[in-house]
């Protein structure tokens, strides 16, 4: 039994996840970003823990998946836009010390990536492109079966490739990237310009924007087309780019993926001229545990192979 930690800018989430990609036990809390990498360690440490407990296994290894940049080898988180202050934290030194067993940590899209390739919807697919949309924008890569990764190994940052170089200026340090224009954070960001938007407590989530959207209330229709739009334009971009069998979409944004879908196929189509773009599948990750479960694949795919 391989425990899996999936950490989001936003919520981390931790769970038991057998040899056949099935949870058996979870549980989650909020990042608390702004009380540091040990709290939210220490928090991990002791859910990890309950789920192990309430599952009635021993842990066998542990896999994490979290935005990036990191250094998969060394467990090493780099400057993660959405974690500030936790540079430099080494969650697999902590959890393989805590639990005794191997533990490996790998980019979030590389790790939902993986667990879609074993488990999901990207089980038949040789080249395929994992994206998800929450707090930020990731991408993962799939080609002959293989993440691909950059020199030394680096995750290439795809959700940073710039959309609209007039547009907002997103942590990262550049204007208009993918992520500032359609990650999650990015629609309420563009609703000051909807003096008709209520806002609660003088800001909304993404999830209240889709939720009031699905109420057919005008200002958050806007606000989903305009997300539609900037996911369609990027998602064409990859496909002119890679021309792969499917991309699969997970993340906090897609469980609302049916307000979406419709305009994003229709802007790729009206941007893609040049590859078969009727021959690539949209499809959506295989259910809300997508990460947790790939967080697990992380370890099988590190140590399996090794005969670990």
């Amino acid at each position: 039994m391989i425990g899996g930690v999936d950490i989001g800018g936003t919520k981390i989430a931790v769970g038991v996840v057998d040899e056949s990609g099935r949870v058996l036990a979870k549980t989650e809390c909020v990042t608390e970003v702004q009380r540091g990498f040990d709290h939210a360690m220490r928090q991990i440490t002791t859910m990890l823990h309950q789920s192990a407990e309430r599952a009635e296994v021993k842990l066998h290894g542990i896999g994490i998946g979290c935005a990036g940049p990191l250094d998969s080898v060394t467990g090493t988180l780099g400057n993660v836009n959405n974690l500030p202050g936790w540079k430099g934290g080494n969650p697999v030194n902590i959890l393989s010390r805590e639990f005794g067993v191997t533990t490996a940590l790998e980019n979030d899209a590389n790790a939902a990536a993986l667990g879609e390739l074993r488990w999901g919807a990207g089980k038949s697919k040789t080249r395929f492109l994992y994206v998800t949309v929450g707090t930020g924008i990731g991408v993962s890569v799939v080609l002959d079966g293989e993440v691909y990764r950059g020199a030394d190994g680096f995750h290439p940052e795809i959700g940073h490739h710039v959309i609209d170089p007039s547009g907002p200026l997103c942590s990262c340090g550049v204007h208009g990237c993918w992520e500032s224009l359609a990650a999650g954070p990015a629609m309420t960001r563009l609703l000051s310009s909807e003096p008709s938007a209520t806002f609660a407590n003088g800001n909304l989530t993404a999830r209240e924007i889709c939720s009031r959207a699905q109420d057919s209330e005008e200002w958050a229709l806007r606000a989903v087309d305009r997300e539609a739009y900037y996911l369609g334009l990027g998602l064409a971009n990859l496909i002119t780019l890679f021309a792969p069998e499917a991309i699969v979409l997970g993340g906090s944004v897609m469980k609302s993926a049916h307000l979406f879908l419709d305009r994003m196929r229709e802007v790729i189509r009206q941007n893609c001229t040049l590859v078969p773009v009727d021959r690539v599948e949209i499809k959506l990750a295989s259910g809300a545990d997508a990460g947790l479960i790939g967080a697990a694949q992380v370890w099988h795919h590190r140590f399996e192979r090794v005969g670990g």
